[in-house]
């Protein structure tokens, strides 16, 4: 059956009092948030590695790969990388894949007027320095930058399908400026000034979905998924809260929301790459099958090397990095889990987090704290 095109309608609060953005990689995502930015009444550019792929756009208003069938709107311009400028631009979004974030960044730096906002979409962490991907901009521009996260697959708000997320930054002023920018009558934004829990909650349940994503492979039901994502979002949490991150952000959108839409959606490549690896797939060339990023392999490599120098147990998210680095089947990592130590729930968990509160020297972990604790 033919997929009907999804026609664009500019509909939302920004019409006619629009800024101009440009959006830094032309795929999925960074095309759905052009559109969304259109939308709301925003002059965008987005920025292709060629100059054929800038031509092709342009000429069908389609993304027909990442895309099929959403329409794009002509006002939108592709532009080539090598022929682009930022000149009088007022907001710059990065929409790479997390390891291409520095070079992206890197050439916006010397490129991008001193008072442009910057919004980064990209969810994992660097790997060598484990940096997110909020500090690596930072790092190349020297200026400002937040974060937007949350269950929001393309596939759906491209289409126009209702949908919320987070925007996070230390300076409150800047996360509503982009608030404003960014919420439309398809996509309600929340703020957050946790940057570490909400950056840290996007990177981290990307090998979640992909450990459901193999017990899904094995055949395993809803009682084993379940487990899973409960189980990984307490070691999440436990990770995430030695970093600093505040509690009450594993709760929200960018917690377990995200955890959620990733792990149980037809449409998260992390979770279909752990299917297929759970259906005997090479874990080496999942990649390759999906055709696009799956940011839970870099992930869960990341992770390892994260928890490892913090000394947090993340038995989930550990068992991924097993069957991708030292070649563990699927089948025997489910009897390693399953053949772990048990313990009480609540004094490994609850306890251990009540003690990373206590220890947070987030001002906000602290008043969370105070909130717990006798």
């Amino acid at each position: 059956m033919r997929r009907a095109r999804v026609r664009p309608e500019p509909a939302g609060p920004g019409r006619g009092s629009g800024v101009r953005a440009t959006v830094v990689g032309s795929g999925s995502w960074g095309t759905t948030f052009a559109r969304l930015l259109w939308r709301n009444g925003h002059q965008v550019q987005v920025l292709t590695l060629t100059a054929a792929e800038a031509t092709r756009f342009n000429a069908a208003h389609l993304n027909a790969h990442f895309l099929p069938g959403v329409e794009i709107p002509p006002e939108i311009r592709f532009v080539a990388l090598s022929e682009a400028s930022l000149e009088g631009c007022a907001l710059v979004v990065y929409a790479v894949p997390t390891q291409a974030v520095r070079e992206a960044s890197g050439w916006v730096a010397p490129r991008r007027p001193a008072e442009a906002l910057q919004l980064s979409l990209a969810k994992g962490l660097e790997l060598q320095t484990l940096l997110r991907p909020t500090e690596i901009i930072a790092q190349e521009t020297g200026a400002a930058v937040a974060a937007l996260s949350g269950p929001n697959h393309a596939e759906e708000i491209s289409r126009d399908m209702p949908a919320a997320t987070v925007i996070a930054a230390r300076d409150g002023g800047l996360a509503r400026r982009l608030q404003k920018i960014v919420t439309g009558d398809t996509l309600r934004v929340y703020t957050n000034a946790d940057v570490v829990g909400v950056e840290f909650c996007g990177a981290a349940k990307n090998p979640v979905a992909m450990a459901v994503g193999i017990a899904d492979g094995l055949g395993f039901g809803d009682n084993t998924r379940a487990a899973l994502m409960t189980r990984s979002l307490a070691e999440v949490a436990r990770l995430g809260m030695r970093l600093g991150a505040d509690f009450a952000t594993f709760a929200g959108l960018a917690g377990i929301g995200d955890l959620i839409a990733t792990c149980t959606s037809v449409h998260s490549r992390n979770r279909r790459a752990g299917e297929l690896i759970g259906r005997g797939q090479d874990a080496r060339r999942v990649q390759e099958i999906i055709g696009q990023v799956v940011e839970g392999i870099p992930t869960a490599y990341a992770l390892h090397d994260l928890s490892g120098r913090l000394g947090v147990e993340m038995p989930v998210t550990e068992a991924v990095y097993d069957v991708l680095e030292r070649g563990v089947s699927p089948v025997d990592c489910v009897r390693n889990l399953m053949g772990r130590e048990v313990t009480a729930e609540a004094g490994q968990d609850i306890m251990s987090l009540v003690t990373q509160i206590r220890q947070s020297a987030t001002k906000t972990a602290k008043r969370h704290a105070r909130r717990l604790l006798p």
